[in-house]
This record gives C-alpha cells, structure tokens and sequence, in this order.
C-alpha cells in the first residue's frame, strides 16, 4: 500500500468515480471528489413520488464481486454494507403475436424453455451459442476489459498472445447479427439475442460478434438485483469512501481544469481554485475536451469524432394494479428490429416501432410500490439529442408504447398510470454531462471501437487520468467499477 499523501480530484461522483475514489483513499491518497449535482451516483439514483420509489437509470446488475472487492479491499465486510438478491429469471420476452418466451440463469432451463416456444433443434443449438458466449468472454476479459488497452504490457504476454491467435474465433470481422444467424434459423432468437448490442448503446447489425459474450454474464453468471434497489450500489460505496476519508464537494461544478507544463496542478470548481496533484476525470471525456481543458491541449481526434452511442426516452409510471405476465426485467420486441436501428442510427421514425422495455423493480423489493400496485421503468432505446424538438417527439413515444403494451397484455394501460415523470435525452445530458445523453459515451458500431474509446491515462498531460462510460473498457455499472479501477491503479503505479 502507498503511503504517499498527494492530493487527488475525481470530477463525477459516478459509479466510476466512486471505485476510482475509494481505491485511491485505501492506497492513502486525500481525495476530493467533486460533483455538480447535490447526490452522488451519476445515472445510478433514484427518486420516489406518491409512495412509487423508481432507480432513474441502470436497472440490471451483474458481476456482484466487483462491488464486494471495493469493500474487501477497505478490509470490510460488505454484507455488512451491501447485499442483493440473485433472481431466478433473467427476462421475460413477448412479441406482439402473442409468442412469449422466459429466459433463465440455467442452461437446461434455458434449452427447455427455447425448445418448447421454436422447436427441439433451436433449443440444442443454444448449448453450443452459450458454449461460444462463455469462451469469447473468458479469452477476452482478463485483458481487454480488466486491463487497458493502451499499455503496451497488456498485449506482453503469452497468455494474450494466446488470444491474439484465436481472433477468428472472436467475431470481430462479422456483426453480431451475422454470428446469431449462424447458430438460429427462429427470427425471433436471433433478435433475442441481437439484443445484447444495446448493453453498450449500439445496433447488432454494425457491432461486433464479439458482443456475443454479453450473454454470458446473464445466462451463465446470472442476474441480481440490490437489496434497497440499484441506488444501493452508489449510496453504499459513497458511504464506504466517506468511512475512509474521502471528501465529497457536492453541487460543485468543476469549471476548468488547470494545467502547467503539461502538467495538472489543480481545477476551479464553485468559482474556487483547488490545488491538486492528480486528476481522475469521470466526466464524458468529449465534455471535459469541450468545456474543462484548455484550447491548447492536445485533443485525440479519432477518439472525439466516435459515433456517439444510442440514449433513452424513460417513461417512470406508477400502475394501479399488477400483472403477473411482467417480472422483474421484461423485453416487449418491436416488428422490424432491423428498421428499428436504422431509424436509431439516422435519427428517424424511431418512435413508429419501438422495442419496450419495463422493470418492474417491486417484483423483488415490494416497498417499491404501495400494496398491489406497480412501479414501471419504462424504457425505450432513441437517438442521442441532436436538437430534435423532444416536446414533440414524447407524445409520439408515449403513444405507441402503450399501444404495444395495451395489445400484449390485452388491457389498456393508460386509464392504470397514476402517476407519471419522462426522462429525456437531453435531461440526461443535464443531470450527468454526457454529451447528447448517449448512455455509453461512444457506441462500439466499429470493430476497432474498443481501441478507440480514451484512454485510462492522458498521453499529453501529466496527472490526467479518465474513467467512466466514454473511457476505457465502457459504460454500464460493471465496466464502470472496472474503469475506475484501471485508472487509480495507473495513477498509484506511475507514483
């Protein structure tokens, strides 16, 4: 452990400033983190009106251990911080022709249920697209997601070598849609499984195959849901890094960052100036280029000029009565995926044929909702804000989502909504700086788009390292812990 006492700032309170903070605290530093709004967490918080509690943003949770290493690291027991339901169902899939299907943390399940809604041979070839899944990620991620991308000791080794060899095997010179096609001859499990592509904000005939391995963390390592709801997540290592002496400066917009020599050597922030050693940035890098940097640092073109990832329109209702058709994570698919993403992509008719999605966040934490009723986060993939007249666009939205919902479910859902906010794009942008409230910072519609998002560590300015959704591995709650950590430990090693 260092004992080194420098001072270092972490701009954003997100879930990747929060990993960042506290492994930085455990290593002795003094570390402030600043954050414009007046709670932390970024897109991971939660409001709650007329008795319904809603988490605004991330609603699926995988990987429980790298919170729990958070707090082993503080030497804590996390149970005694954070605990979480493990869920036996993964989601819920309907389509508007009446075909419904469960899917499960459980092969045989899995392969029972497939084989019982499109036949026995679908269901044995989903043995082998997991088998896929779980090799792809198991080569993968110990090096491309846990570690930088930009260090040439990453890619010195043998074990990577390895890896290296088997890139035919990886899918990334076919999309993802094109290596689901291969396995499924259904429409429907091909779109299923052409879901997974919106994990990181980007269309399934464009992404990777690569992003197959999304399936894993779900099917075969299985879903969770936190004890108290996704703000649980944040508020439990706000509360971890506040135990170990982090200093938390809230409703404080950081303004600029000050560089000398190419050196950082502090920011201003509330209209004060802050004398600093290092600086984790956990803002969306294209935001920090824009708006914290001056004009004569470097900008890296090729980074900044990526393809933004898809945003969300976000519809919170509070129902009146439930339905035992709906689980916790469910997935109602539109008529024409492919349409669906080109509308995304251009910036069309998004709104004519949209994939819904509803959590349903009471199905596991029945406080969530008074007795009998329902808190529905609902949700629907859009463009990022380019300026389009959202005013407009909302009601277009709204009414073709409860029309899809209304003829699944054959009730009208309307009369049911008792209360109701919307979360917009722009709105997202607002509360948590990402540029055009794409959710994932850059989508990953390239295959050369891993490379390309920024690095963990500024190559022009000494001091400077960055974490977060539009950094290195990615955006999601578990990319975004792992970014964290790939930062701090960079900054620790180069002392």
């Amino acid at each position: 452990m260092s004992t080194s006492s420098s001072t270092v700032a972490v701009v954003g309170a997100g879930i990747a400033g929060l990993s960042a903070a506290i492994r930085l605290a455990v290593a002795g530093k003094k570390v402030i983190v600043f954050e414009q709004n007046s709670y932390t967490g970024g897109k991971v918080t939660a409001f709650e009106q007329k008795g319904f509690r809603f988490d605004m943003g991330p609603s699926l949770f995988t990987l429980p251990h790298l919170v729990d290493e958070l707090f082993e690291l503080a030497r804590k027991n996390p149970r005694e911080y954070f605990n979480y339901h493990t869920h036996d169902e993964v989601c819920r899939y309907l389509w508007d022709d009446g075909t419904k299907l469960t899917m499960y943390p459980s092969l045989d399940k899995n392969e029972a249920a497939v084989a019982s809604v499109f036949g026995a041979t679908e269901g044995e070839k989903l043995r082998d697209y997991f088998d896929q899944a779980r090799v792809k990620y198991d080569l993968t991620a110990p090096f491309f997601l846990e570690k930088s991308l930009h260090r040439a000791s990453t890619f010195l080794t043998p074990a990577v070598v390895k890896v290296l060899a088997d890139i035919p095997k990886l899918g990334l010179f076919s999309t993802l849609n094109e290596e689901n096609e291969k396995v499924f001859k259904a429409p429907k499990l091909v779109q299923l499984f052409n879901r997974y592509a919106t994990y990181n904000g980007s269309s399934p005939y464009q992404t990777p195959g690569i992003m197959q391995m999304i399936t894993h963390l779900e099917h075969s390592l299985g879903t969770h849901f936190p004890l108290g709801g996704m703000h649980e997540i944040s508020q439990s290592l706000t509360r971890l890094a506040q135990e170990l002496g982090v200093r938390f400066e809230l409703g404080t917009r950081v303004e600029e960052f000050l560089i000398e020599n190419k050196s950082i050597i502090g920011l201003v922030a509330g209209g004060k100036t802050w004398a600093v050693d290092q600086l984790v940035c956990n803002t969306d890098v294209k935001h920090a280029y824009n708006y914290l940097m001056p004009e004569q640092v470097k900008r890296p073109k090729k980074t900044l000029e990526q393809e933004p990832s898809s945003s969300a329109l976000i519809f919170y209702w509070g129902l009146s009565t439930q339905f035992q058709e709906l689980d916790l994570h469910n997935i109602l698919f539109s008529d024409d995926y492919e349409k669906e993403f080109e509308h995304i992509q251009s910036n069309g008719p998004f709104w004519e044929d949209s994939t819904v999605y509803i959590h349903i966040s009471n199905r596991l934490e029945p406080e969530d909702a008074p007795k009998d009723k329902d808190s529905w986060f609902v949700m629907v993939n859009t463009p990022y804000d380019q300026g389009q007249d959202w005013n407009e666009i909302v009601p277009l939205v709204r009414e073709k989502v409860l029309e899809r919902i209304s003829k699944v479910l054959g009730t009208s859902i309307e009369p049911l909504i008792e209360m109701e906010e919307v979360l917009r794009p722009q709105d997202i942008e607002q509360r948590t700086s990402s540029v055009g409230g794409a959710l994932y910072g850059t989508s990953s519609n390239d295959r050369m788009a891993a490379f390309l998002r920024h690095s963990n560590k500024s190559n022009s300015i000494k001091g400077l390292y960055f974490c977060g959704g539009s950094a290195h591995p990615g955006g999601g709650v578990p990319l975004c812990l792992l970014s964290g950590k790939i930062a701090s430990e960079w900054l620790i090693e180069d002392e």
